[in-house]
């Protein structure tokens, strides 16, 4: 008897154990497709094989965002990707984007070591939102060009956000793509080109039916979430302020 259940308990840790592997290499390797196609280089089709081969259930929902996330001309706009998906979801992306950073670090880590240690820390919810947001507004303005969200209006109540902090991030999160256009003309080339940006501004989306400037649901308290890479968690102040300075 002991000897039978000896087997058993060993037989469900390695089971356990292989099921875990085969997770974190779908992560590492949905990780690295991010990181090498989400800005300019635009994937063919070896790399929807290579997506195509990770067999993992759980990373059914993820493999459908990454594939959104490095696709030219993308529908990350629509309902379907402006909800906020599942918790195990939103933990795979936080992950996926531990190791994109991770293989763009001069002597990155093991990412192996790297998926263990962070899924042993208490990571807030806030922050898997704010993680999963960055990634969307990240694809929309990387692979929609040229930038123009004037025709689409968010409903944030439509999106699965549980309370007005959610909600908060992602009217920031969206606005933090819209600063970014016309960052340029405002700081960059002197004297600023106010005419170029305002173009831009003209593109801004609306929330609510509402033009983004008449957003008034601020009042969520403060949190604390990571912001600045190598340093801790600090106060997220409720304010009007753009959340510009976030690194993964």
């Amino acid at each position: 008897m002991i000897k039978r259940f000896a087997f058993v308990f060993w037989l469900v840790v390695s089971i356990q154990s292989t099921f875990a592997n085969e997770l974190d290499e779908g992560i590492i390797e949905l990780g690295k497709i991010y990181r090498n196609f989400v800005f300019q280089n635009n994937p063919n089709e070896s790399v929807f094989k290579r997506l195509n081969e990770i067999q993992v259930a759980e990373l059914e929902n993820t493999k459908l965002f990454i594939k959104e996330c490095i696709t030219l001309n993308n529908a990350l706009t629509s309902e379907t990707f402006m909800r906020l998906p599942d918790e195990q979801t939103l933990v795979n992306l936080y992950l996926i984007m531990k190791v994109n950073s991770n293989i763009r670090e001069k002597e990155p880590r093991d990412n192996h070591e790297l998926i263990r240690e962070w899924r042993g820390k208490n990571v807030s919810r806030y922050e898997l939102v704010e993680n999963y947001y960055s990634m969307v507004f990240g694809g929309i303005g990387n692979k929609n060009q040229p930038f123009d969200l004037s025709g689409t209006d968010f409903v944030i109540d439509n999106y699965n956000l549980a309370d007005d902090t959610e909600k908060g991030i992602f009217f920031l999160t969206a606005m933090n793509l819209c600063y970014y256009t016309i960052w340029g003309y405002m700081n960059v080339v002197k004297p600023p080109n106010y005419k170029k940006a305002l173009e831009y501004i003209d593109n801004f989306p609306k929330f609510d039916g509402q033009e983004y400037y008449k957003y008034l649901s601020f009042g969520f308290a403060d949190f604390e979430m990571k912001i600045e890479k190598d340093k801790g968690h600090q106060r997220v102040i409720n304010t009007f302020i753009l959340i510009d300075s976030i690194t993964h």
